[in-house]
């Protein structure tokens, strides 16, 4: 069999794959290339896979010592949903919340939630009371689903918010997950009509406001997305022909190690395994070693995770000896890697091929991505736009396309992309427009279709995979009575990639020190958010020339004066 290029496999595929024909929709007024004849929405896609799981009997999900066949799993959503549809008033447009640790109540909920057309909305299980406050009131859920640490931190604004809180594992609540399904027998699947447009999720993604925004997912945006994401499997041979074409592979299987309240767990590694017919291993936290055990014993194909975890992953499987031959993808979301480790990974995991991606939560995770010899040749790229759905431009800064090789702002145009931020028409019409969705951050395409990305336009700073604000902190640090300005920005971190800093001017006459201002942050935003290195100063913080802080500047001096002082 004769190698295709990667534009041939895609073409090669939707033309002769029915299910992966291409056909044309118009939403909200845009026309937009879409797969014809996928399902039309997630609990749609969920029983569409059935097959694939062998017929609802192939072990489907898997957390500590509790396993379910496939057809357990569709069998305890449509019980749970008939426990919301019935006892909590869940129907279509419902938004409902989860608050949890990776468990399998969450997933459960999440698609108990899609069956009825409800909407799902995600909180970050990190999140402060003050956090959930704001995504409760920001999102009007009045129901939420929460394990027992998130359901003591809503305890405090239970009453004010008018919520009903659904206990699930170890949480200590009047309604409990537990003795709501004890006595629901088999049901039917619900009977509703969803519409592929209907708005699936909100995610909350951190937005440069200060605020994180909720990001409205549609069942359109994210089944386009998993199939995208399907459609590189089928084309995996046509580009790399196996040396074997009769060999029978290893069933797949995808251990989830990142949280589920983010889309880099949601959509490329659970939702994609129902059409995939894959297993899910879903580890309650990360733990580097017990990783390689579940990767070893559960026969785990495929990992993905944050660049800390796979990089964890490597140190921690030399230290155990084990090789794991059955790996064979590791793939990598939330941050870039550092090169040494691409090679790292690749010498440890011989069979593996090492992958790279970017998305968004905006684009239902769905982007650009690159893996194998590709990936190690040029392991600063991030890759090649996924087909067949999706459509690539890089704009200057007057909203006019560059050229190859130029550097400008990524901007997509793909049924993926979300309908709209939640309560803020502004911010949506900034970012989406005719279609397309201007990303934020900075790059350029080569003449062989590989994009690198370059810079970030937002004020963000990824802390191990987690996206946090440079506002959202800065808004937290102006609540201390002795700020009177502070400016953050990024700190490089071997491990982490970047960790968060702050310049703080003091008021006249106050005074704190750095461990007083860490306990009252984290009464406000979440651990991971605070600053871990803090420059203290009286002098007004320096400015540029639209009398804006010049955070460049001042992160350059910080990191330049701890570089002298070393």
């Amino acid at each position: 069999m004769t190698a295709m290029s990667y534009e041939q496999a895609a073409d090669h595929v939707t033309a002769t794959n029915p299910t992966f024909e291409l056909s044309t929709a118009n939403i909200r007024g845009v026309d937009y290339t879409v797969y014809k004849n996928i399902p039309g929405d997630v609990a749609a896609m969920m029983r569409a896979s059935r097959e694939a799981m062998d017929n609802g009997a192939a072990e489907y999900l898997v957390f500590e010592g509790e396993r379910w066949t496939y057809d357990g799993f569709i069998g305890d959503v449509n019980r749970l949903a008939h426990v919301l549809s019935t006892q909590f008033g869940v129907t279509r447009g419902t938004r409902v919340a989860l608050a949890m640790r990776n468990c399998p109540e969450l997933l459960l909920g999440m698609m108990a939630i899609a069956s009825l057309g409800g909407v799902v909305v995600f909180l970050n299980g990190w999140w402060t009371t003050e956090e959930l406050d704001y995504a409760l009131q920001d999102s009007a859920a009045k129901l939420v689903l929460a394990d027992g640490d998130r359901a003591a931190r809503l305890a405090p604004i239970q009453q004010s918010l008018g919520l009903t809180i659904i206990g699930t594992r170890d949480a200590q609540t009047p309604q409990h997950y537990g003795a709501l399904m004890k006595d629901v027998g088999d049901v039917a699947p619900p009977d509703v009509t969803i519409d592929t447009d209907d708005d699936f999720a909100i995610m909350y993604s951190s937005g440069t406001t200060g605020k994180p925004k909720g990001v409205v997912q549609t069942h359109r945006g994210v089944v386009n997305a998993v199939f995208s994401w399907l459609l590189t499997f089928v084309m995996g041979p046509l580009i790399d022909p196996p040396e074997d074409p009769d060999a029978v592979a290893p069933r797949p299987a995808v251990l989830i190690v990142t949280p589920l309240f983010h889309v880099t767990a949601t959509h490329p590694s659970f939702m994609l395994s129902m059409p995939a017919g894959a297993k899910v291993v879903v580890m309650p936290k990360w733990d580097a070693r017990k990783a390689v055990e579940l990767i070893r014993d559960e026969k785990i194909t495929r990992f993905l995770g944050v660049p800390t975890q796979s990089a964890d992953l490597v140190v921690a499987a030399r230290e155990m000896g084990e090789e794991l031959p059955l790996l064979t993808y590791v793939g990598s979301g939330g941050a870039k890697r550092p090169a040494a480790q691409v090679a790292e990974i690749a010498q440890t995991f011989k069979n593996a091929a090492v992958a790279t991606g970017w998305g968004m939560t905006e684009t239902n995770a769905i982007g650009i991505g690159m893996l194998g010899d590709e990936y190690l040749e040029r392991p600063g790229a991030v890759g090649r736009l996924y087909p067949a759905v999706q459509e690539l431009r890089f704009l200057d800064d007057a909203g006019q396309p560059v050229g190859v090789g130029e550097v400008g702002e990524i901007t997509v145009k793909s049924p993926c992309n979300m309908r709209e931020y939640l309560n803020k028409p502004q911010a949506t019409a900034e970012v989406l427009q005719d279609g397309w969705l201007r990303s934020g951050d900075l790059g350029y395409i080569d003449a062989d279709g590989i994009v690198t990305i370059v810079d970030r336009k937002k004020n963000i700073i990824i802390r191990g995979g987690e996206n946090i604000a440079c506002l959202d902190v800065e808004g937290a640090l102006h609540r201390h009575p002795a700020v009177a300005e502070a400016c953050v920005f990024s700190v490089p971190h071997d491990r982490l990639g970047e960790v968060v800093g702050a310049s703080v001017q003091l008021r006249p006459g106050q005074s704190v020190d750095e461990e007083d201002l860490k306990a009252f942050l984290r009464d406000h935003i979440a651990k991971f958010k605070v600053p871990e290195h803090f420059w203290f100063q009286r002098d007004p913080l320096p400015r540029g020339t639209t009398d804006k802080i010049d955070r460049r500047a001042l992160q350059a001096a910080c990191l330049g004066k701890d570089k002298a002082n070393a």
